[in-house]
């Protein structure tokens, strides 16, 4: 029976994709660095005997596994393989050989696991037809996004795949466990850089000049009201300020310009350019009626990511064949924002969730934290479950 090969594959591979996982982990690249990283994935293919071609947006990497059975469909499946400007605190094996980078994100994981998956199906090519294209992105962690330009450099074309998979490490769902979400699942994330300029004075005597801190102070509460009086209340929306800088200013010094940065994000595409407008206008009427102004900057990241409903459906129905139906959850949508929306905004998309968390190993830390790290034991189903997803999106499980 094909699971269970597939199955057995993964428990016969997984020393394996623990090891790579661990060299992946120690050598961690950043957005657009990902050099080593890209050559290292390209002559693991090369060991494994499945044509690929390296360079993809400079690092990547696009493999193709052929089915020997009748088949025309063609399927995609995606990993990420950069990793984060942050300093690992871990106390491991396999930690972070390079200071002030660590793989926090899990892509590492996913990077191992696309691996394990491609020596599975290299292995089970009797049993499918079709295509199946494995796509190593790099620079998701960074703006423009790197699967924004493999889309570009034709990455969904030469074979075009009907419908794209992608996995996503998950610390608060235990090792041993999938979750999916149908639909809006991550928002768009929008970056906002406001300067606001007014007229800078003596702290005791504000009336002769323009107090750029009063008129940012009215800007920042009055654009919540976009959020709270303007979005449909069934579109998930967040404004969020972090940063607010003067450029001077003392206790009694009334600065010239404030710097002022956030991100907005929502659930849809049509009302994010709508935000977007109506900020811009807001904060330049604000600005103007106390006699400053705002130069407002809107820098447009990610995608809204929609997982195709039908596809997602499959997917959770191949999820509770591999796994059994206690093992896969149901997940809200969230805030937080993942390039591979832009695939989902092309093709038909299932990005789920991989459980990689152990309450009792006390492997609970948050992604994008210094402490971040997983439960192995996830990548020995892992590599299986892909495997199997894509083999019965061809029409052969």
């Amino acid at each position: 029976m094909l699971l269970e090969e597939i199955k057995n594959l993964s428990q016969k591979i997984f020393p394996e994709v623990v090891k790579l996982r661990r060299h992946l982990h120690a050598n961690p690249e950043l957005s657009y660095q990902e050099v080593n990283t890209g050559q290292f994935i390209a002559k693991q293919l090369k060991a494994i005997g499945i044509a690929h071609e390296h360079g993809w947006a400079e690092n990547g990497a696009v493999a193709i596994i052929e089915g020997k059975k009748k088949g025309n469909k063609v399927i995609a499946l995606r990993a990420d393989i950069d990793a984060l400007p942050i300093i690992e605190t871990n106390d491991v094996p396999y930690k972070s050989k390079t200071e002030g980078i660590m793989h926090a994100c899990g892509h590492d994981a996913h990077t191992a696991s696309l691996l394990g998956t491609a020596m599975i199906l290299n292995g089970v090519r009797e049993h499918f037809g079709g295509t199946i294209k494995l796509i190593f992105q790099p620079a998701e962690e960074k703006l423009p996004g790197g699967a924004s330009i493999l889309i570009k450099e034709g990455v969904l074309e030469n074979p075009t795949p009907l419908s794209i998979f992608g996995q996503h490490v998950h610390p608060p769902l235990e090792a041993g466990k999938v979750g999916l979400c149908s639909g809006r699942y991550m928002a768009s994330a929008d970056e906002l850089y406001l300067t606001v300029k007014g007229k800078g004075g003596h702290g005791a005597l504000p009336q002769n000049g323009v107090d750029p801190l009063v008129i940012v102070s009215t800007i920042i509460l009055s654009l919540q009201q976009i959020v709270s009086r303007n979005a449909n209340p069934y579109i998930p929306t967040v404004l969020t300020f972090g940063k607010i800088n003067s450029v001077g200013g003392a206790t009694n010094v009334i600065p010239d310009e404030i710097k002022l940065e956030g991100t907005f994000r929502t659930m849809d595409e049509a009302w994010r350019d709508e935000a977007h407008r109506k900020m811009i206008h807001m904060a330049e009427q604000i600005a103007n009626g106390f006699g400053g102004s705002c130069d407002f900057k809107v820098v447009k990241g990610y995608p809204v990511l929609h997982n195709n409903e039908a596809l997602t459906a499959k997917a959770k129905q191949y999820a509770i064949e591999y796994l059994g139906a206690a093992q896969v959850v149901d997940l809200p949508p969230r805030m937080t924002a993942e390039d591979f929306s832009y695939y989902s905004q092309v093709i038909p998309a299932c990005f789920y969730r991989l459980g990689t968390g152990n309450k009792t190993k006390g492997i609970t830390s948050p992604v994008h934290t210094s402490t971040f790290d997983i439960d192995e034991k996830s990548l020995s189903l892992s590599t299986g479950l892909m495997a199997w997803m894509a083999i019965c999106e061809l029409g052969g499980g």
